[in-house]
């Protein structure tokens, strides 16, 4: 792709300051500022989680893009698009927003420790629901890159649901691996949630045991380029994704300490 990597499309699982601080969170704050400031243009999304407070944070409703249903496990789910600004690095951040799927105070388990049983489902919606905000946006993505686990179905959403969309036409996903895949289980209807669009059991059979790490497999098997974005990263996982022979940038825990990183994936973004 090279010198025409000019759009850049971030799909965040977390991000300071609107989620609790982690490397996760740090870099989906200071990556889009950064690629930014080379130039480049950036969309960045997130999921609008219960724990982010709207008044505090300045959140304002899009009515022009908010209003349509994503269908998900036979229910019709409203999509609403919520809009915020960080000034300090002159970004917008949209959140994909649902009052089934967000509007509770915990990330993905509840106070006792519990996995959401509807993690799944709230996955499916955030994916989905960035592709077709998206849409709406009219804006084409040369890159589209999936931070955390929560952003681990766009991939295969992409390439089989969406794969004749004009607007991700020319789209390559990057997908960064961190340490934040979940050890637990999803349910065991996992595969028929995702099954829309033309994708067939075939494309999920990675998760025919629908776990966090294979959730992650599926996902960099249909990504174009991998990067490895922490160093608790499981090496099976990472073995797994060489395998694949797409180009995967290394761990280096010195870039991320110096933030150094930031110029690495602007280079390893031209490499696609």
């Amino acid at each position: 792709m090279g010198d025409g990597v000019k759009k850049v499309l971030f799909v965040n699982s977390e991000m300071l300051p609107y989620t609790p601080e982690s490397g996760l969170a740090a870099i989906g704050r200071k990556l889009p500022q950064g690629i930014q400031e080379k130039k480049r243009e950036i969309r960045t999304f997130m999921p609008r989680f219960g724990c982010i407070n709207e008044r505090k944070n300045q959140l304002h409703e899009v009515i022009r893009l908010s209003g349509m249903n994503l269908i998900i496990c036979d229910v019709d789910r409203p999509l609403v698009i919520k809009v915020a600004s960080i000034p300090a690095g002159h970004i917008q951040i949209y959140f994909i927003d649902n009052e089934d799927y967000f509007k509770r105070k915990q990330i993905y388990r509840a106070e006792s420790g519990e996995f959401f049983e509807d993690n799944d489902e709230r996955a499916v919606f955030y994916a989905r629901g960035v592709l077709e905000t998206v849409k709406r946006l009219r804006w084409e993505p040369d890159i589209i890159h999936c931070q955390g686990w929560f952003s681990y179905l766009l991939p295969l959403f992409l390439k089989k649901a969406y794969k004749d969309d004009p607007i991700f036409s020319n789209s390559k996903v990057v997908l960064s691996l961190s340490g934040d895949i979940p050890q637990e289980s999803f349910s065991d209807g996992f595969r028929q949630k995702i099954s829309f669009g033309g994708i067939m059991p075939e494309d999920t059979s990675l998760i025919e045991n629908p776990n966090g790490t294979n959730l992650a497999k599926l996902a960099a098997s249909y990504s174009d380029a991998v990067i490895v974005a922490d160093g608790n990263v499981d090496k099976s996982l990472v073995d797994f994704c060489e395998r694949l022979g797409a180009p995967l940038l290394p761990f280096n825990a010195e870039s991320y300490l110096n933030g150094s990183y930031i110029e690495e994936y602007n280079n390893f973004y031209d490499k696609i």
